[in-house]
């Protein structure tokens, strides 16, 4: 990350310096621009932590209640053959497996920000199993990699913003979508193996987190260690593939129904487990707050970044350079922006998804269209998913998780193009 930011910061300096000194002494000034988009991020990134600070609060005294009641344990053990495959570093039993799935799940059902507090918790309780803190174990950087790239079911937000636009069909990106962030996320899990060969952690450390992860000797664990018959895992698994055709065919009649369902079901599997909810609830929400203000500081430095990348016309120029030629590929320069963006910053790759699919000359059914709802709907916001997760537990050397995750969003695009191309012209 110290390369990623100081690379970013000297492009844009480098870029609104050259601009400063050839503009017209009428032109606006370019480094007054820059000055004020550095304050302007850096207020924003407190502004938006912030904002975050009530669903955190909500979602984490839900996630206190799941973890009293077992609940977390529970999804572990039905997901267990899954899991132990892609993160045997992680105790099957641990509390991070069950919040690892929550997370991956909110974000499937296009959550949005009610995702953040469940991958927040589920990186907490990594950083619990990791021998090296402030440094990204293999399974942060996977968990990371899948999280950014995730299994997009129903990508809520795309097609409200799709609708305002008056599209005839705004659900129709549903198989584009999920086309392309399955692939997204199958590239995301292969690189992630494949690169922590480049990043290795010492075995010994490994194992010495998992043993201090399980029970005391003479402890009672929460449940039985002896994980659910396969027949039981096949059908919890099997339920959970049945969701695609049910979310393609009713995901925007059930969507309004997702936040309040989650919100009754935690609370009455509390009231069934014998877990004083309240209470609970209250003592998971304290959290909240606390974590908040622990991401400021990672916010700042990448919003700031990412604003002065901007400000400073090193993005258009980019753009204009790189779009002659990806053109002739399927991604025109009018979806480029989006391309570029999607990884940096999410408000800025919805405003320029707003401003597409509201141009009269290209409109939200066109093949660009379609493509930049895809791509919107396919990965997350890398960047600040990278600041916000491990800002939360201070992890600051990343190790192979940054670039896993670009890996992932490479692939995002490129099969997001596959999939318009083939759908939609």
């Amino acid at each position: 990350m110290n390369a990623i930011f100081l690379a970013l910061v000297l492009t844009a300096f480098a870029t609104a310096a050259w601009r400063e000194l050839s503009r017209d002494p009428a032109a606006p000034s370019v480094m007054e621009t820059l000055s004020s988009a550095m304050v302007e991020s850096a207020a924003g990134a407190v502004e938006l932590a912030l904002g975050l600070v009530g669903v955190m609060a909500l979602f984490l005294g839900l996630m206190k209640i799941a973890e009293a009641g077992g609940l977390l344990t529970i999804i572990a053990r039905l997901i267990r053959p899954l899991m132990t495959r892609l993160f045997p570093d992680v105790p099957p039993e641990h509390p991070a497996m069950g919040a690892m799935i929550l997370n991956l799940s909110a974000n499937a059902l296009g959550l949005g920000n009610a995702a953040t507090p469940f991958g927040i918790r589920a990186m907490q309780e990594l950083d619990r199993l990791n021998r090296h803190k402030g440094t990204a174990s293999n399974a942060m950087a996977l968990f990371l990699a899948i999280n950014t790239s995730g299994v997009t079911l129903l990508p809520t937000g795309v097609i409200a913003l799709r609708a305002a636009a008056g599209s005839a069909d705004p659900a129709a990106i549903l198989p584009s979508t999920l086309f392309a962030s399955f692939c997204a996320t199958a590239t995301a899990i292969v690189a992630a193996k494949l690169l922590q060969r480049c990043w290795p952690v010492p075995a010994a450390a490994t194992v010495a987190a998992a043993q201090a992860a399980q029970p005391a000797s003479g402890e009672e664990p929460a449940l039985a260690v002896r994980p659910y018959p396969l027949w039981a895992s096949l059908l919890f698994l099997g339920g959970l593939l049945s969701l695609i055709p049910l979310t393609v065919l009713y995901g925007r009649s059930v969507s309004p129904w997702v936040l309040p369902v989650l919100m009754v079901g935690f609370l009455l599997f509390g009231v069934l487990r014998r877990v004083p909810i309240y209470e609970t609830f209250v003592e998971g929400a304290k959290e909240g707050f606390q974590v908040a203000l622990r991401i400021i500081p990672y916010l700042v430095a990448i919003l700031v970044a990412v604003g002065m990348l901007r400000a400073s016309g090193a993005l258009d120029a980019a753009v204009g350079w790189l779009g002659q030629w990806t053109g002739r590929v399927g991604l025109p320069a009018e979806a480029l922006p989006m391309a570029l963006l999607r990884p940096l910053s999410g408000s800025g790759a919805y405003a320029v998804l707003a401003a597409t699919i509201n141009d009269p000359n290209i409109g939200p059914d066109s093949y660009v269209g379609y493509l930049v709802s895809t791509l919107q709907g396919t990965t997350e916001t890398t960047f600040y998913v990278l600041a916000v997760y491990f800002g939360a537990v201070q992890v600051r050397r990343v190790r192979h998780a940054l670039a896993a995750a670009l890996t992932a969003d490479v692939a995002g695009v490129v099969t997001a193009v596959v999939i318009c191309t083939y759908l939609f012209t």
